[in-house]
């Protein structure tokens, strides 16, 4: 169920201006990506560490954690040849 369209984007202002001064810009995933955020580099945490997301215009209205991935890519191991 998404969030309603009267409550406006979920901004965590509490989160955002406690990093700004300490210039880490550490942000949660939850937080909507709005026009003011356009070109500013953001730390999102995937579980393991933290991953450098830089917004463009395309990300306007997507969550951060949609751009942090939690699992890696799965490939097949290649077998070794028997001789």
């Amino acid at each position: 169920m998404s969030r309603s369209k009267w409550k406006g984007p979920f901004l965590d202002f509490k989160n955002l201006k406690k990093n700004n001064r300490n210039n880490k810009n550490l942000i949660s995933r939850n937080v909507e990506i709005t026009p003011k955020f356009i070109g500013m580099t953001f730390k999102v945490h995937n579980g393991k560490d933290y991953l450098e997301i830089t917004v463009t215009d395309e990300m306007i209205g997507h969550k951060f954690g949609e751009f942090a991935f939690t699992r890696g890519r799965f490939s097949f191991k290649k077998k070794k040849s028997k001789k």
